[in-house]
């Protein structure tokens, strides 16, 4: 067993402490991790916060996690000590439903076991990267690219996968419209992935304050969602939207922007439900859609991708004890674009 060093949340509005967490002796098939470099993701926000319900604290978030394999199962086979790993926003499933076996595993129709705020198929509680180590069974694990470096590779495991998979899946490529809903952790993933697969894409933000940001990621365009020009020159522009945006957003305004079978995404999970008029839909054959992660094939697809076509988040590495500080910032959208956490500072 190894204890780890953490940063542990006793309660929402609570402030962040050291903690030491045990992490399970390695099973057959489990990796031990030594943790590198943790993201920050406005989904550790959510859920320190209380806002996607109760939540058994102390708490330890984290699902944006790169590091160092240090020891290994007796039966693992594809991962020895030393490889450069990563792990996502989900440590486990069933591995015997429908979905998993299509490598779906996010959607496994016996619950997912999601990295942190979940239960373990030991029952105990799961606890995410904010910390020194972490367990996980090898086939929950995902192998970084030479070329990615491990701070710049811990967003990618969810904010990469989170955009990657909904442009996969809804075929963003060339001759395909795309617009980005929110220029943020998410959505400066979503421009340079988008670019990447040779759709035309464009940034829909509600100022242009990013506009600089947004072209050199990959836009072709950027406009203000606080103008209402856009919504009259945009009308009917797009084949696909990907809203990265987690808060309550009218959502109604963005539909007049499909073409006809054009689909809205939604990937950022707001605190409170969206008000979504079905007539905006019914007269163009629109769809409203929605996307959670990707399975771990196709995460490792994702990071494979990006190694190639060089794409990498932006980020600002904080230590440890600046989390408080860094989730007040992104809830003020005060960061370019995502916070990394330096494990070492622990």
């Amino acid at each position: 067993m190894v204890i780890a060093k953490a940063r542990a949340i006793d309660g929402p509005n609570k402030s962040f402490h050291a903690a030491e967490i045990k992490r399970r002796d390695l099973d057959l098939h489990d990796v031990l991790i030594e943790i590198k470099y943790a993201g920050i993701c406005h989904s550790d926000i959510h859920t320190a916060h209380g806002e996607w319900g109760a939540v058994n604290f102390p708490l330890v978030p984290g699902h944006e996690i790169a590091g160092i394999v240090t020891d290994v199962g007796t039966e693992v086979t594809k991962y020895k000590v030393g490889d450069r790993v990563g792990v996502g926003c989900m440590v486990d499933s069933c591995g015997d439903c429908e979905n998993c076996h299509k490598g779906e595993e996010q959607f496994c129709l016996n619950g997912h076991v999601p990295t942190y705020a979940g239960v373990d198929k030991y029952g105990e509680p799961t606890q995410g990267g904010y910390s020194t180590h972490i367990v996980v069974t090898e086939d929950f694990v995902l192998r970084i690219p030479d070329n990615i470096s491990l701070d710049d590779a811990a967003p990618l495991l969810c904010a990469g996968i989170t955009t990657f998979s909904p442009l996969n899946k809804w075929g963003a490529g060339p001759g395909k419209k795309v617009a980005v809903i929110g220029l943020g952790g998410l959505g400066h993933m979503a421009v340079q992935i988008a670019h990447a697969m040779g759709a035309e894409v464009t940034v829909l933000s509600q100022t242009l304050s990013k506009k600089e940001d947004g072209l050199e990621l990959g836009a072709d365009q950027y406009y203000a969602t606080s103008d209402p020009a856009t919504f009259e020159t945009l009308a009917g522009h797009f084949d696909l939207i990907i809203n990265t945006v987690s808060a309550k957003i009218d959502i109604n305004a963005y539909f007049g922007l499909l073409t006809l079978d054009g689909t809205l995404v939604n990937v950022g999970a707001p605190g409170e439900p969206l008000s979504v008029n079905v007539h905006y839909l019914i007269g163009q054959r629109r769809s409203f859609a929605g996307s959670l992660i990707g399975g771990i094939r196709e995460t490792q697809e994702m990071l494979d991708f990006c190694a190639q076509h060089n794409i990498v988040p932006k980020i600002e590495v904080i230590s440890a004890d600046q989390i408080d500080e860094a989730y007040e910032r992104v809830l003020a959208s005060d960061v370019k674009y995502r916070f990394v956490i330096d494990i070492s500072t622990m």
